[in-house]
């Protein structure tokens, strides 16, 4: 059975590197930042040269994940994706790929190989009434 995608999620296709995964989720929480910081950021966690992080920051660049601002001496990287929109790619490609296009199967595999709490176990069944109502009243 073919299943529909979200109509909110965009057709755009983003896989992102682990060392590009890495840089974004700096991007994402500190904000706008110069390569030295976000290369400070990623030392502690990696044991890179600084113009390795400058390098993959303009490789990202030329990608269309993030954008740079020159005006001044510094130049400041920002991301231009968001973390939802890199989220649904990813997912969308593993749903396609390793589940043949079934969001069943992934959620299976996932409840049974990380033993939700009993809390999020509620939230799961809230979620799924919600959206059992709105098919029901579409």
């Amino acid at each position: 059975m073919k299943h529909k995608k979200a109509a909110s999620v965009r057709k755009r296709n983003y896989r992102p590197t682990e060392a590009e995964m890495a840089i974004l989720q700096i991007l994402w929480e500190r904000g706008p930042s110069t390569v030295r910081e976000v290369h400070e950021s990623l030392s502690p966690r990696e044991e890179k040269a600084y113009t390795t992080t400058l390098k993959l920051m303009q490789i990202m660049q030329k990608k269309g994940l993030v954008k740079r601002e020159t005006s001044n001496r510094s130049h400041v990287y920002q991301a231009v994706i968001t973390r939802d929109q890199v989220s649904k790619s990813l997912l969308d490609n593993m749903i396609e790929a390793v589940f043949k296009g079934s969001p069943k199967q992934l959620i299976l595999e996932a409840l049974g190989r990380y033993r939700p709490s009993r809390e999020e176990l509620e939230s799961i069944r809230q979620y799924i009434d919600q959206m059992m109502q709105q098919k029901r009243s579409s």
